[in-house]
């Protein structure tokens, strides 16, 4: 058994090997080469090497075209600005500008056309001829009119072979007329001074560019001279012909009066991967059989006084420049440096042009450089991208590629990194079939872990100090896909072992979960159920579990069930609606309490409907400042019941939970003891997680908040006879010694249908007069309050009257007997001002009951009325007066 198994791993480790090596180097070699070429830039990245500081870059940015105009700029520009470098001492001037077509001058074609007619005008030429100190007729124009259409004016004639009796000075005037015309048409020609200005320089490089391909025929033509004179020598003789630089089939060549004066001509060619990024730089290209360098080349050979003769061109091994070797590809492709520099500066000192031609820039910041003219403004040629750029000019392309060549900084790939990527490609292969297979699985991670670091070591460890690219990337992508496929081959049939050995076991753990289940330790159940065998009739078992977990409001855990289940059949009856739903509510219920902020349940149909203790949550009827209260059922008995609630963990500090609980449920069990027919009756307290709840009797109708407002006001008798019975109310907690502490009217529930009252919130006002919000204020309504109670003194049921009387004040006259704009004048006004008059706001009321306003709302509660059933006496006969 031991011998299959093992037959099996390596069998399967070697068609993976065999696979990925297809896949790799047959099926998709460009995809995989990009891995490769990742990784380069990334060393390219990580490479410190310091830029030659004999180059300086001129460039024509935005600035510039702003000062100097837009571009393309008259040519006479870059002649003085040859000449200034020039006379600053450069050692070499690159300028990157094609000059392949002449530079049109509309002024200069209409001096020449005027000196044209001057030299074909036969009476200008008989008066004046070019270079005569007197004018003679040609022998040949005695037969014909002179100058009859070449000057357009009347026919003339002279005897032959006479000469025109004309004034000297007017003769004079002519030769000197033709003089100014032609120095006017040389200064208006600025191809000739741009010429002229690379001439005298004496060291300027242009460049010209191919069309790569392998030529179909001859070419058109002989190379003309000052063209074959930048041309390098032969390539050295060696066996593998296949090495040869990328051919070209046409030229585009500057114009000869720039070609003939230029110090030397180079190819601007690129050539980028696949990707589009510049990675290489060809040095040298093979146009029917002559060899020319590429412009950073020619650069490098003038700055190092070199002639092309001076070059060697070795297939196979690379480039010799006088006495540096430049190590290249098969095409003579040189893996050039990208230099960087900190805080986003440029490698290379760069001086915009306007600025160096104007003057604003020493001559010394060019003695002895090597300085490159070329445009990096966006919108003036193509931008490319490279290791270390995603938008690099060509100009800077060119001070990087001629500062690897003088700084032999260059990457080579020698012909033996890819015998050492193959060998590691073998290893890895054996070690992934032979070794793997009997590693346990944390070893085996930890030595995978630790071959794929070595790997990536080398290639950048090579890089940063040998500048040799070893290509390791694909080993490493073996490796890591290698592990994956034999970790999850062998983990599998691990697996199918351990499933067999715990099916023998798998009714008994699901009689366990049902257990659990049923006795309401469902995280038991679900563990339970976890170990038996997937199948349709567990997959039912855990649905049901996941409703309970939704029934205690714990949408987390019934997720994790629901997802359990999906891996297993997504399609499974509505599992994937309540994933979905749980992973929703997840992110907005509090989990533990079972709450969104201010302790809202979720309620839906698609979630099965909470419990609170032993009552089911059927919808939500309202909100308070600290809690919500539900329409609730008690199953057993169909009771109704409305049930408030109040999530403690949400409204105070965690170190006053414990004592807010005691506190709470204390004050719960007073007000259910409460036995009175305008008392609401409780049913039950208890706490689910961190929600307390309290289930008490279910009201209809509506609080009186609803007929606090001038156009909603109850009749003046309806309302004394409301209030005159919550006065009783009062009257019999106050015998229980149970202080309501919030009486106003959002906790007088009236039903106009019957005309019953009720005080609510019982129990919960004591709680949460003595305790503090997290923003440190007082809970209440401070409106309603008594002077004592705001003033955080010791109160008994008197305090009840004074917030009942300000109840009865807002019933009748639509408005609060105290009000104010700030809460700090507010309770001033309760502690120290008299109200007004209700008579003064209801003349229609009798005067009684200003005297009962006066004694309920006293500031001292010893001359307030003593109980709540005297206070309802007095009302009960005011109102009696209404209408006699």
């Amino acid at each position: 058994m031991k011998q299959r198994f093992w037959t099996a791993d390596w069998f399967a480790g070697l068609v993976y090997g065999a696979v990925f090596l297809l896949v790799a180097y047959v099926l998709f070699p460009t995809v995989f080469q990009r891995l490769e070429t990742g990784a380069y830039d990334l060393g390219v990245n990580l490479t410190r090497a310091t830029p030659s500081k004999n180059i300086a870059v001129i460039a024509i940015d935005d600035a510039s075209i702003n000062t100097l105009g837009r571009w393309p700029w008259p040519r006479d520009y870059h002649a003085d600005l040859i000449r200034m470098l020039s006379q600053d001492g450069a050692k070499v001037i690159g300028l990157t500008i094609f000059l392949s077509e002449p530079q049109v001058d509309q002024g200069g074609i209409f001096i020449r056309d005027m000196m044209n007619f001057y030299d074909h005008c036969s009476s200008l030429g008989s008066v004046a001829p070019f270079g005569s100190s007197g004018a003679t007729v040609p022998a040949a124009t005695t037969s014909t009119p002179a100058a009859s259409s070449d000057c357009g004016g009347a026919p003339t004639a002279a005897p032959a072979g006479t000469t025109l009796s004309v004034p000297p000075q007017v003769k004079q005037d002519l030769l000197t007329l033709r003089g100014k015309m032609q120095l006017a048409e040389q200064t208006l020609n600025a191809d000739a001074t741009l010429a002229a200005s690379i001439k005298s320089a004496g060291n300027v490089v242009i460049p010209m560019l191919f069309k790569l391909g392998e030529p179909l025929g001859n070419p058109a033509g002989r190379t003309p001279d000052y063209l074959l004179r930048n041309a390098l020598g032969p390539l050295v003789s060696t066996p593998n012909n296949a090495d040869q630089p990328y051919p070209a089939r046409s030229m585009l060549a500057p114009e000869a009066i720039f070609a003939k004066s230029a110090a030397a001509l180079g190819f601007l060619d690129d050539l980028p991967d696949a990707d589009g990024t510049l990675r290489s730089e060809p040095l040298v290209l093979r146009y029917y059989g002559i060899y020319y360098p590429s412009m950073a080349l020619a650069i490098a050979m003038r700055a190092l006084n070199l002639q092309p003769q001076d070059v060697r061109v070795e297939p196979g091994k690379g480039v010799k420049v006088g006495n540096l070797f430049i190590g290249t590809d098969a095409h003579f492709r040189m893996h050039n440096f990208y230099y960087t520099a900190g805080n986003g500066a440029t490698p290379f000192p760069v001086y915009s042009y306007a600025d160096v031609y104007l003057g604003k820039i020493p001559p010394a910041a060019f003695q002895g450089k090597i300085v490159l003219i070329g445009a990096t403004a966006l919108g003036i040629g193509d931008r490319f991208p490279t290791p270390t750029s995603a938008n690099m000019a060509p100009v800077m392309v060119i001070a990087n590629v001629v500062s690897s060549i003088l700084q032999q900084n260059f990457y080579t790939v020698p012909p033996w990194t890819h015998t050492v990527t193959l060998i590691a490609i073998l290893l890895l292969i054996a070690y992934l079939t032979l070794v793997m297979p009997h590693l346990k699985p944390g070893w085996a991670a930890l030595l995978s872990m630790l071959l794929l670091t070595a790997l990536c070591a080398i290639e950048f460890g090579f890089m940063e100090n040998r500048f040799v690219w070893i290509q390791l990337m694909l080993p490493a992508l073996l490796l890591v896909t290698g592990h994956l496929f034999m970790t999850v081959k062998m983990f599998r049939v691990t697996d199918k072992l351990r499933l067999r050995s715990e099916a023998d076991s798998a009714e008994s753990n699901k009689m366990l979960g049902l257990a659990f289940q049923g006795q309401g330790q469902l995280d038991m159940a679900f563990e339970k159920f976890r170990k038996c065998v997937m199948d349709d009739s567990m997959a039912d078992l855990l649905y049901n579990l996941g409703l309970d977990y939704e029934r205690k409001r714990q949408f987390n855990k019934a997720g994790s069930v629901y997802k359990y289940v999906a891996d297993y059949n997504p399609g499974f009856r509505d599992v994937s609606q309540r994933l979905k739903r749980s992973q929703q509510i997840e992110g907005t219920v509090v989990l533990g309490g079972g709450t969104t902020a201010n302790g809202t349940l979720i309620l839906g149909d698609s979630v099965q409907k909470p419990m609170l203790g032993r009552y089911q949550v059927e919808k939500e009827l309202g909100k308070g400042a600290m809690g919500v209260v539900y329409q609730g059922r008690d199953p057993k008995i169909n009771r109704v019941v409305a049930i408030k609630t109040m999530a403690l963990s949400q409204e105070f500090e965690a170190d006053e939970i414990d004592e807010l609980k005691r506190r709470f449920f204390r004050e719960a069990e007073t007000a259910g003891r409460l036995n009175h027919p305008h008392i609401v009756t409780i049913y039950d307290a208890g706490e689910e997680h961190d929600l307390a709840y309290i289930a008490m009797e279910f009201l209809k109708g509506r609080d009186l908040t609803h007929h606090t407002k001038p156009g909603t006001l109850l009749p003046a008798p309806l309302a004394m006879e409301i209030i005159a019975r919550a006065a009783d109310a009062l009257d019999y907690a106050h015998a229980q010694n149970v202080v309501h502490r919030d009486i106003k009217p959002a906790n007088i529930m009236y039903e106009q249908d019957t005309g019953a009252i009720k005080l609510t919130d019982f129990g919960i006002a004591r709680i949460t007069d003595s305790s503090k919000t997290r923003t440190g204020m007082v809970l209440g309504t401070p409106s309603y309050m008594s002077p004592e109670q705001l003033a955080g003194r010791k109160v008994d049921g008197r305090s009840d009257l004074f917030s009942l009387g300000v109840t009865l004040y807002q019933l009748l006259a639509g408005q609060l007997p105290f009000r104010a704009e700030s809460m700090a004048t507010l309770m001033f006004k309760i502690a120290n001002d008299m109200h007004a008059p209700v008579t003064t706001l209801r003349p229609d009321l009798p005067g009684c009951i200003n005297t009962l306003m006066d004694r309920v709302l006293q500031k001292n509660p010893d001359m307030r009325y003593p109980r709540g059933a005297d206070f309802a006496h007095d009302l009960r006969a005011c109102a009696a007066k209404i209408g006699h």
